[in-house]
């Protein structure tokens, strides 16, 4: 079956939004650093970074129910049921707002008690601002958690695209005023006042929005139900495994390496690996794109269309991984004397290995997301826990036995055993076979054929006529 112009159209432009947001994340990781560093002491932004990352702890509050009631919306409405879909989104309005209420609530009691500034062994900040700046960035993490949830009502109507570019032009913007107010001469505590501020006015304006280009969405507690959180309890939590497993993916590697191996050893390992995950972003804006058409077609009954949908997301995740695969192995090992200044020595097999890796990852990880879009994820997030935890394991006893590459050799069999799960369990949600899923592989739509491609460049020539 092949995808309808409307269907081409929103992955399209979900593709360019979740560019943006990528980019929009590059610019502000490389724009804070040289302006708070040039208004501020460096003690000062180093004891910021440090206060800025415990509210990031707070995210992990609503525990996934933004993301599953996203997904239920979606499926609800392809169904024509937007009654139910209302249901879910006042249910999980009151539960998300009644968590963040009792985590600020919690978060306050604590600072109130506890001498912050002294735990932090911070000597900058005194004890009143630190408490003051964890409470406003706090705040706006746990907005955070709404947003979510008012950009899944986008996503229900097939405005996906819309909503995320609308999420992404407001952090920019916050982080605009929160540069502006450092720009200013404004100290650490009135700058997350600042931020904290803006967080709270955009909240309140995207709630406008919601209301205003969604007609359907109301806000209340008339159609909240109890029983629909309950259902929805048990693939929100399951959520939580992914962030749990790629913190053990991720640091727990490196301090298996560490033990092993030592701290020489973990930079090394680190820098290549960094490099090799610059691909997994792209594909992982891949998966972000066809996740919303996989929850439309799905909730409709299309099996025809969510099989469409699949093969071509990994067709794609995998193309764009080999095509960057190829391009790090050609000059990965280049970028990495020249990015470290040549303290990091440059190793071809180790960074072939994390390559490899990232094809692999590419496959399960796209399969994936017809689980994670339709809420059947609930053993892969089981799976990928286990799997992460037996690779740290694996990872620390081959690294001590054969270095740097038992290390990453450990990461390819987590991967391994990741797709001998994920994509046989996808290929039956979608209803596929994997002999038919592999021959789609090697298939391309007949428009992007060489001949009917030059056809169209010819019909696009001035003063051609048909």
């Amino acid at each position: 079956m092949t995808m309808d112009g409307s269907t081409k159209r929103r992955l399209m432009l979900g593709f360019l939004t979740n560019w943006v947001g990528k980019l929009s994340t590059t610019v502000i990781q490389f724009v804070q650093i040289p302006v708070f560093l040039h208004f501020w002491s460096v003690p000062l932004y180093g004891e910021w970074m440090i206060v800025n990352s415990i509210p990031a702890y707070l995210s992990f509050s609503n525990a996934g129910f933004g993301s599953v009631a996203g997904n239920e919306m979606t499926m609800l409405v392809a169904r024509d049921d937007r009654a139910a879909a209302l249901r879910v989104f006042q249910s999980c309005w009151w539960l998300i707002a009644l968590i963040c209420t009792a985590t600020i609530v919690l978060l306050s009691g604590t600072l109130y008690y506890l001498p912050a500034s002294r735990l932090l062994r911070l000597t900058t900040l005194g004890e009143s601002d630190t408490k003051w700046i964890i409470f406003y960035l706090g705040v706006s993490v746990l907005l955070g958690q709404l947003e979510q949830l008012l950009q899944s009502a986008y996503r229900a109507v097939g405005r996906y695209p819309y909503g995320t570019f609308l999420k992404n032009m407001f952090s920019l913007f916050a982080f605009g005023c929160m540069i502006g107010a450092v720009t200013l001469g404004a100290g650490a505590r009135t700058t997350a006042l600042v931020f904290a501020s803006v967080n709270v006015a955009i909240t309140l304006f995207f709630c406008i929005l919601v209301r205003r280009d969604i007609p359907w969405i109301e806000y209340g507690w008339q159609h909240a139900s109890f029983a629909e959180i309950r259902k929805l309890a048990r693939p929100a939590f399951a959520f939580m495994g992914f962030p749990l497993g790629n913190a053990l993916s991720l640091q727990g590697s490196l301090l298996a390496v560490g033990y092993a191996l030592g701290p020489t050893e973990v930079v090394i390992f680190s820098t290549a690996r960094t490099v090799s995950r610059v691909a997994l972003q792209m594909v992982q804006m891949v998966n972000n794109t066809f996740e919303p058409e996989m929850s439309i077609a799905f909730g409709a009954g299309n099996y025809e269309l969510t099989r469409t949908l699949l093969r071509r997301a990994c067709q794609l995740a995998l193309i764009v991984a080999l095509v960057l695969v190829l391009v790090m192995l050609s000059f990965g090992p280049w970028f990495l004397v020249h990015w470290t200044g040549g303290h990091v020595p440059p190793s071809r097999p180790l960074l072939s290995i994390l390559l490899v890796i990232v094809v692999l990852y590419a496959l399960w990880s796209t399969c994936g997301t017809l689980m994670t879009s339709t809420n059947q994820h609930q053993r892969l997030a089981t799976y990928y826990i286990l799997g992460t935890s037996v690779a740290c394991v694996l990872c620390y006893v081959l690294a001590g036995a054969y270095g740097l590459y038992g290390a990453a050799a450990s990461l390819l069999i987590s991967e391994i055993v990741m797709n001998l799960y994920v994509v046989p369990a996808c290929l039956r949600i979608a209803r596929d076979t994997l002999p038919a899923f592999l021959a789609s592989m090697l298939h391309y739509p007949p428009s992007l054929r060489p001949a009917s491609l030059l056809a169209r460049i010819r019909r696009s020539r001035p003063g051609f006529e048909s």
